[in-house]
């Protein structure tokens, strides 16, 4: 009667509200569109969608199919994500999220070197991001995580924990001086994230303990963060693991044991077996002494 293909342009043109704006959705002419609706329409024997003033609405009987289309999307969406990571397992590619910094420090060290001797069958590939990917949708195989886990799902364990003090370059100590508390902190030019990151704990906590500070500077990741420290625009809270690898940056208060949260290797259920994934979990597992200062420093 009908195929996939024919719901997509449904879906769209309910989304969105117009055949011009699905057709740039969907990258295909507007004409496309409108001929897949008229076809799908010719085939169910019912008008689907009226045409407005404003824009396509979908007709009643159009708004009864439309739950059912919906759940076709998430089977065929559920059945391309598995596809696809059957594929990057045959491949041999573990996609390993964590921050950029991380990834940095990890492919500074032998880590990568021991994991091809031990598994040269596979190749690990980053993705790099100060945000959580949602695993469950497949957006990362295995997931180097620091702090609160929303989700229940995942699965994994600790490896090691992360460790926050307050930093500053000696740049800013000599035409500034340093806190001499966290109560100090008010007095001091800061550096922060935006609101982008405003969930992250270290923003919460400045913005507890220094709800009034002058802040000067804002980024929308750690590494930023880091390099506002480094020029010497503000004082920030930054890992151990970075800021003490700092030649020109000075610790000056901390760690702060309010930003201490778990650093753990994590994965969803549904491919926490898988044999690429159970591999890089069997790796990290037996290598957490190597792991445990590049992540804690």
């Amino acid at each position: 009667m009908f195929d996939w293909n024919d719901l997509r342009y449904l879906l769209a043109v309910a989304r969105h509200g117009s055949t011009l704006a699905a057709a740039r959705a969907l990258d295909v002419n507007q004409s496309t569109v409108q001929r897949r609706l008229t076809e799908l329409e010719e085939r169910i024997g019912r008008p689907l969608v009226r045409r407005h003033p404003t824009g396509y609405r979908l007709t009643a009987f159009g708004e009864t199919l439309l739950p059912h289309a919906r759940r076709v999307e998430q089977a065929v969406q559920g059945f391309e994500e598995q596809v696809a990571e059957s594929r990057r397992a045959a491949l041999g590619v573990v996609r390993v999220t964590c921050p950029e910094p991380l990834a940095a420090r990890i492919s500074d060290s032998p880590l990568l070197e021991r994991f091809r001797a031990r598994f040269p069958e596979l190749d690990i590939e980053f993705v790099m991001s100060d945000r959580y990917l949602d695993l469950s949708k497949g957006e990362a195989d295995v997931a180097l995580r620091s702090g609160d886990t929303d989700d229940g799902v995942l699965v994994g364990r600790k490896i090691g924990n992360s460790l926050w003090a307050v930093y500053a370059s000696r740049r800013y100590v000599e035409r500034h001086g340093r806190p001499a508390s966290v109560e100090d902190l008010g007095r001091h030019a800061l550096a922060g994230f935006d609101e982008s990151m405003a969930g992250h704990r270290a923003a919460k906590w400045l913005l507890e303990v220094a709800p009034g500070a002058r802040i000067v500077a804002r980024n929308d990741s750690v590494l930023g963060l880091l390099n506002s420290v480094r020029a010497g625009l503000g004082i920030a809270p930054l890992p151990t693991a970075l800021g003490d690898a700092e030649a020109d940056l000075v610790r000056v208060l901390g760690p702060i044991p309010e930003l201490t949260r778990i650093w753990r290797v994590l994965a969803h259920p549904d491919v926490r077996h898988a044999p690429h994934v159970a591999a890089f979990f069997e790796f990290i597992v037996d290598e957490i002494e190597t792991l445990r200062p590049i992540i804690t420093g």
